[in-house]
């Protein structure tokens, strides 16, 4: 039989780069964002990064508990969840803090997660149906992308406009949730955009580990959607792919899957070691990628002044220690409620955990009279 040559849709990975870390500007590719928007995404990069360098010293000083450092990723996560509007939903992994606060979750409630205190949405000013729009945190890992699945068929079958945008890094590209929710959502055509922060380890396990392939985009080929794979460190790039791929979605064209090529400069949690596995040159040649200074000299190079973008620092330090503050005060409210360990689990507690509860209730009643006896 002759051989024949098939014709697949999206066969060929595109790789964007609009501010390399050299300052070059790919004037064709580079979006054309009003000044006020350049200096607030510049500013939400910023609040992401002082914040996760406060959340450490809090851990550190044994005021919270784990957490996952995010520095080092604030431009593909500021660049792809900027994209969203108010009423999209946003269904994150456990290192999107700083697209969390973009999204209007107070730091408050995130310490307060943090130290074992969270309920979902507290403190947020935002109307009911824009916070239940952002789902709680996923700790397993890859677990939040079948959820964005469903979510993006639901918005479908509900014939909405609505777009889906969910995050994980290249370890979830190994998990089975992360192949069944790209075929659910490319079988259904299902308005969703994943997000996948390839930042080269999955914990002590090294990408070269992960996958034998030269991509993670390129995994979306097989599923029938469009990958695409930017330079994760450059906000513009994360910007404009994200972009495209939301108006894709939106108008009812399916979905789309970005790998963001960054690089975790922390450790996986602050429960890890990253000396014991890789070697601190290749820390180093990824500290000239750093995504914030790129993109502040790309502002003063447009004429933003620098005192403008040094005073933003000192406010973000400001809002950081206020939070931090907020947060202290209400957790000493908190202290000794465990009854409230029961909440935010269930719209309708099974029959089981109610009785457990009551059993409790009456085990701290007994408590405080004794007490006081």
């Amino acid at each position: 039989m002759p051989k024949t040559v098939l014709d697949i849709p999206f066969c060929k990975v595109e790789h964007i780069s609009v501010l390399d870390e050299k300052g070059n500007l790919d004037k064709e590719l580079e979006p054309d964002l009003p000044e006020e928007f350049l200096v607030k995404l510049y500013r939400a990069m910023l609040l992401g990064r002082r914040f996760d360098e406060r959340l450490l010293n809090l851990q550190r000083q044994g005021r919270i508990g784990t957490f996952a450092p995010l520095t080092g990723q604030e431009a593909s996560q500021m660049g792809a969840v900027s994209v969203l509007k108010p009423t999209d939903w946003f269904v994150p992994s456990f290192r999107e803090g700083a697209a969390e606060l973009w999204r209007g979750v107070p730091m408050e409630a995130i310490i307060l997660h943090h130290g074992g205190f969270r309920d979902p949405g507290e403190g947020s000013s935002k109307p009911d149906e824009e916070r239940a729009r952002n789902i709680p945190v996923a700790v397993p890992v890859g677990s939040q992308i079948i959820h964005a699945a469903g979510i993006g068929w639901s918005i479908k079958y509900r014939k909405k406009e609505d777009v889906v945008m969910t995050f994980f890094g290249d370890g979830a590209t190994s998990e089975g949730d992360f192949h069944e929710g790209l075929n659910f959502a490319a079988v259904y055509q299902a308005p969703v955009v994943f997000v996948c922060q390839n930042n080269h380890w999955a914990i002590s396990v090294p990408l070269e580990k992960q996958t034998h392939s030269k991509t993670l985009a390129q995994k979306a080929i097989a599923y029938g959607m469009p990958g695409i794979q930017v330079d994760g460190n450059d906000v513009l790039a994360s910007y404009v792919a994200a972009k495209e791929a939301v108006d894709r979605a939106r108008s009812g064209g399916g979905p789309s899957m970005i790998e963001c090529v960054t690089y975790r400069m922390m450790m996986h949690t602050t429960a890890d070691d990253p000396t014991r596995y890789r070697k601190q040159e290749e820390v180093d040649r990824w500290k000239k990628r750093d995504p914030l200074i790129r993109f502040r000299k790309y502002l003063t190079d447009k004429g933003v002044a620098n005192d403008k973008l040094e005073s933003l620092d000192v406010e973000v330090k400001e809002q950081v220690q206020a939070a931090v503050d907020r947060a202290e005060e209400k957790m000493k409210s908190l202290q000794g409620e465990p009854i409230r360990m029961f909440d935010h689990i269930f719209a309708e507690p099974p029959p089981t955990l109610k009785q457990h509860k009551e059993e409790l209730a009456q085990e701290l009643s007994r408590t405080k009279e004794e007490t006081h006896a």
